[in-house]
């Protein structure tokens, strides 16, 4: 949404006005949000619930269409989350990470396997340099939660279905326990930790 012209009132951001937005600058595969760095225009209260479903104004987005859309500008600047078009910039709740991976696909086995992640809104990310994975630990569960970065900084919280899955599959190297992809080793926990 344009700025208000002076003596007008400011224009409040809205999620169909961010929706045609994106489909007017939207031409195929991801928008390229990391070349807009349009005026940040006010909070907008749409959240990412941390199981990766959306609302707007405590109301669920139940449009997958209009989800998908909209997780295709997501952007993350300092910590803070932000759907961004080529003229404005909105800011959004995230509760923990704004993708869930909801599955896996594995491709060969041990260090030669490809593991390739599927989210809630059907980006995919195969497990690698560039799509690292990592555990942060609970501190008062010790509970471990996985992430896989998706893309731009934006990650998704592996489902615990699939995470026990890679427990499944997983491999013991150099004092670790975890899952290799792309010829790289992502350690799920201490080889020790599983021995007592």
């Amino acid at each position: 949404m344009a700025k208000a012209m002076s003596g007008q009132k400011p224009v409040t951001p809205s999620p169909d006005g961010l929706a045609a937005s994106v489909k007017a600058a939207k031409t195929r595969g991801l928008p390229p949000v990391h070349l807009w760095n349009p005026p940040f225009c006010g909070d907008l209260d749409i959240r990412i619930a941390k199981d990766g479903s959306w609302s707007y104004l405590g109301s669920p987005i139940n449009r997958f269409e209009l989800v998908k859309l909209f997780s295709s500008i997501l952007k993350k600047e300092e910590g803070k989350y932000f759907l961004v078009t080529p003229v404005e910039k909105v800011g959004i709740t995230v509760e923990d990470a704004p993708f869930v991976a909801v599955d896996f696909d594995q491709d060969g086995e041990s260090d030669a396997q490809r593991l390739t992640f599927t989210t809630q809104v059907g980006d995919t990310a195969t497990a690698g340099p560039n799509h690292p994975i990592r555990i942060v630990f609970d501190a008062e569960t010790d509970e471990p939660s996985p992430y896989i970065l998706v893309r731009d900084n934006l990650e998704a919280r592996i489902d615990r279905k699939s995470f026990y899955r890679l427990v499944e599959i997983g491999n013991h190297h150099d004092g670790w326990f975890g899952v290799w992809s792309e010829g790289q080793f992502f350690p799920l926990i201490a080889s020790a930790a599983l021995e007592d």
